[in-house]
């Protein structure tokens, strides 16, 4: 990173001289930042959980006990942790990755997350000469092991473009849209479109089991079709084998619908795909269900349905 005593602009970043910070180990963290380790990059890594993170360390990454601390000895940071109020946490709390981070620091949210607290943290980030990135990410736990994911980027420019190498390490697509909170509303897109294919792929596989059909065969012929779509060819052979477990949480799904939501009611925007959604995803909440992966919605409808399943 080049930089001045008014302005600086960021370079490309580089494994042999740029230092990454990484917040958040889960399901989808993990295997992001494994990807990043493989690429030759040095690590410094947080998680609430450290077991969580041992995986990591075991693969050469250092440890770091809080946020802030990652931020102090890291020039570009990334975090994908659960809910707002973590976001929130990690990046503006006392022990938050600004409070660590030095002027021309690149720090990324990739939590999907809300627009407007994005937008909140860039500000911040500003203030002090660090650059901030809102890019959540699609793909799922599949995606993220794969080094496949599609990233959608909002914030600075010459930001995004100097962390070409750590995108290309973990997505097959990244794209940047917009200025600060951009990345974030591209999310809800994308989560708005998934919510209502959810619906589509349970009922339908529901359908054939009371039809009496083979799953697995009629998989063979709707996923090559028009029907076809990454729910049903990635999730379809999990609903039907009756694996539920996640990819995705469903408690971070009804999150992120909840957001959705919010950011159409700000737009008077009405969306009764989405409303039923996440009605449906909010009952299998209440049955229990919050560390279920998003294709456990078949049980939801099943229940409505008065069936088994499988």
């Amino acid at each position: 990173m080049t930089q001045s005593s008014a302005t600086w602009q960021p370079t490309l970043v580089t494994p042999r001289q740029t230092r990454l910070g990484w917040i958040g180990t889960g399901v989808m963290g993990g295997p992001m930042c494994g990807h990043l380790l493989q690429a030759g990059f040095a690590i410094t890594a947080h998680s609430r959980t450290r077991a969580k993170a041992q995986p990591l360390l075991d693969q050469g990454a250092s440890w770091a006990d809080t946020p802030r601390d990652v931020a102090a000895r890291s020039d570009v940071l990334f975090a994908i942790v659960g809910f707002p109020d973590d976001v929130r946490e990690v990046f503006l709390g006392k022990q938050g990755a600004l409070a660590g981070a030095r002027r021309g620091t690149i720090l990324v949210d990739m939590t999907t997350s809300q627009p407007q607290l994005a937008v909140e943290i860039a500000t911040a980030a500003a203030a002090q000469g660090t650059i901030s990135l809102d890019a959540p990410v699609s793909g799922g736990d599949v995606g993220a092991r794969q080094g496949t994911l599609s990233i959608m980027i909002g914030g600075d420019a010459a930001g995004v473009a100097a962390l070409e190498p750590c995108w290309q390490a973990m997505g097959s697509t990244w794209v940047r849209q917009g200025g600060p909170g951009a990345g974030q509303h591209t999310k809800m897109v994308n989560q708005t479109l998934i919510a209502a294919n959810m619906i589509g792929v349970c009922e339908g596989l529901l359908y054939a089991h009371q039809a009496g059909l083979d799953l697995e065969t009629v998989m063979r012929s709707v996923a090559q079709g028009a029907a076809g779509s990454w729910s049903l060819t990635n999730l379809g052979p999990r609903i039907i084998a009756g694996n539920f477990n996640p990819g995705f949480f469903v408690e971070h799904f009804v999150k992120d619908l909840g957001i959705a939501l919010e950011e159409a009611e700000r737009m008077q925007l009405t969306l009764p795909g989405l409303t039923l959604a996440r009605r449906l995803y909010g009952q299998l909440l209440d049955a229990g269900g919050a560390k279920q992966g998003t294709q456990a919605l078949i049980l939801a409808l099943a229940r409505l349905a008065n069936i088994s399943w499988p």
